[in-house]
């Protein structure tokens, strides 16, 4: 299992989100939106893509709000100094786990929704050369940790449109999600 994806299975471990077992729709030539909604949910994608409610159980994503990314609402908690570094902790997360700081600076969850304030302007072709290359729509800005992009990048290209026609598919959420955070002078997170 790579870093990332045991880093993944770590938050989803601990977090738990909410997300039940889904079972796998039968195989299925081509694109499918069930097969996409399978994709996003045995992936973890809720976990940091969609804010979260706090119930007895634990944290559940907001069905109000499902893929939006960090809450454009919300203000970040100050960090700790000294917390992040090679003889201190890797990452912290907000307690929805939208955003997060480490080594590289302070990344969001994007929006993952068909609004103008999300995937509206993309394409499936975009989105497949985002995952395949780690860029912003495959030709920007870094896609930043924890979003395991490279364990993405081995899916199939069936399955990445999957993938893309089920975030196509769920509500439009307006929010804009802030652009990440350079990491303070000196190499250490904001």
């Amino acid at each position: 299992m790579s870093y990332r994806a045991g880093f993944a299975a770590a938050v989803i471990a601990a977090w738990g989100c909410g997300n039940r077992p889904a079972s796998s729709p039968a195989h299925v030539e081509g694109p499918s939106v069930d097969r996409g909604r399978y994709l996003v949910v045995a992936g973890g994608c809720h976990d940091c893509h969609s804010p979260k409610v706090f119930t007895p159980q634990g944290p559940v994503p907001d069905t109000t709000r499902l893929l939006s990314g960090f809450p454009a609402s919300e203000r970040l908690p100050p960090v700790p100094r000294g917390v992040i570094g090679p003889t201190a902790w890797g990452a912290l997360s907000t307690n929805d786990l939208t955003a997060w700081v480490g080594p590289w600076g302070t990344s969001f969850g994007a929006n993952l929704t068909p609004d103008g304030t999300g995937l509206a302007g993309w394409s499936d072709t975009t989105f497949i050369q985002a995952m395949r290359t780690g860029k912003h729509m495959g030709v920007g800005r870094p896609i930043l940790p924890p979003m395991p992009w490279p364990d993405f990048a081995r899916l199939t290209d069936d399955d990445l449109r999957s993938i893309f026609a089920y975030l196509r598919s769920v509500r439009p959420v307006a929010n804009v999600v802030p652009p990440p955070i350079p990491p303070a002078a000196g190499g250490g997170a904001q």
